[in-house]
């Protein structure tokens, strides 16, 4: 039987909400402004380091206290481990006890900020207005300086999502499902309208803020700061139907229409006492480390979704190969590359090239001809290079148009089954 809600300590409820909090994946602190309190009456830092969570997109070791306000929930999401039917221990944290941990685990040098999303309790706005209530606390009481990345609720009052956007570094809104016809079969409370709408409030918001901001050249006050990290979207891969392509269309979608910094790829993870419809095993985690790359694709590489998706069969990524190389394998004409005469544009298509070695390579390249030497300086993937690009002291000849060249990078069978 569930323990009494009034029994629980504040360490149980942690242990209850906290796993709760664990298939949000959305919890990165990278972009937000660099703040401490060096100088100030405040607490905390954005640039702390702690016990290692996870890892920002920079690289930087990043540490949050990620729970739920509650785990108490009024809609009865079909994928969802804490819908209402569900049959799992409840716990619900007070605004003050929320503070009350991230001060104390801060001041021990375990976190540096805080990742709070709920279940709905209520109403969205009543839900809402804790999540806010706690960052306030935070924020004003005890001028908390490190990361806060709220969760909003789609469909609470706009204004509400404003006051949280004065306070977090981050807000996020999840579209839980990639497309229309997967919420409606499996969290038919949850409107598709209703989730854009609050997006589209995050976006506002952040738009009215670099206004205010442009202000200043007039000599007005100093405008009050707007979730300056942006806002992040979670969808979960492989509950439902849907494919890769349509996955990417949708967050090619929010990217441009809600100028969304991130969007998180979480592989579905099978719950007791599932819906029927619901698959019995999770999809291969090599899908969604497949859906983040093409996602950098679209993001810093240039690529179009139609390009990505090109030759892919069904509709899905191929998991054995990265959707770069598997895009230069179909364009082999355009293949060996100059590497001191191609333009960024075209540097950056060529399999095991990041940015950051794009950019070094044009930079030195002004300097003096780049031979197959200098980039081993310059990038860890010459292997992976070879094929498709020349150099004054390298040629692949035929190697770029050769049969076996996927084979090449292919890992065997058995590799890629463990990965699966």
């Amino acid at each position: 039987m569930p323990m009494d809600m009034s029994s629980k300590t504040t360490l149980q409820k942690l242990a209850v909400l906290a796993d709760a909090a664990k298939y949000d994946a959305s919890c990165a602190s990278s972009g937000t402004v660099k703040r401490d309190s060096v100088g100030t009456k405040g607490i905390g830092s954005t640039e702390g380091m702690g016990i290692c969570h996870s890892y920002a997109p920079d690289g930087r070791c990043i540490s949050l206290l990620k729970i739920l306000l509650t785990n108490f929930c009024v809609y009865d999401c079909r994928f969802c481990i804490n819908r209402a039917s569900s049959n799992v221990e409840r716990a619900r944290f007070s605004p003050q006890e929320v503070v009350t941990l991230t001060l104390d685990f801060y001041k021990r040098n375990y976190i540096e900020g805080l990742f709070l999303s709920s279940g709905i309790i209520r109403s969205e706005d009543y839900t809402m207005e804790q999540l806010v209530e706690v960052a306030r606390i935070l924020r004003e009481e005890h001028r908390f300086q490190g990361y806060i990345h709220l969760k909003t609720i789609a469909g609470a009052d706009p204004a509400l999502v404003a006051l949280a956007g004065l306070y977090a570094d981050r807000l996020s809104t999840n579209v839980e499902l990639p497309t229309e016809a997967g919420l409606e079969s499996f969290a038919p409370e949850k409107k598709p309208a209703t989730i854009r709408k609050t997006m589209a409030s995050v976006r506002v918001g952040a738009e009215d803020a670099l206004e205010a901001a442009k202000s200043r050249l007039i000599g007005k006050a100093k405008p009050p700061r707007f979730a300056p990290a942006g806002q992040s979207t979670q969808m979960i891969v492989g509950a439902d139907a849907a494919r890769d392509d349509d996955i990417l269309a949708t967050a090619d979608n929010l990217y441009s229409g809600y100028h969304l910094r991130r969007v998180y790829y979480s592989a579905y993870s099978p719950i007791p006492d599932a819906s029927s419809a619901l698959p019995p095993v999770r999809p291969p985690l090599m899908r969604e480390h497949r859906l983040y790359q093409a996602d950098w694709l679209l993001r810093f590489y240039g690529f179009a979704r139609s390009e990505i998706m090109e030759g892919a069969s069904g509709g899905m990524l191929d998991l054995a190969i990265d959707p770069k190389l598997a895009w230069a394998l179909m364009k082999r004409d355009i293949f060996p590359v100059d590497i001191n005469r191609a333009p960024r544009e075209l540097l950056l298509r060529v399999p095991g090239l990041g940015t950051r070695a794009v950019d070094r390579i044009v930079a030195v390249r002004r300097t003096g001809a780049l031979r197959l030497g200098d980039l081993a300086k310059l990038t860890a993937s010459v292997k992976k290079i070879l094929p498709f690009i020349v150099t004054p002291d390298w040629r692949p000849g035929k190697l770029t148009d050769s049969a076996d060249l996927r084979a090449r990078f292919a890992p065997p069978a058995e590799q890629l089954a463990l990965a699966l």
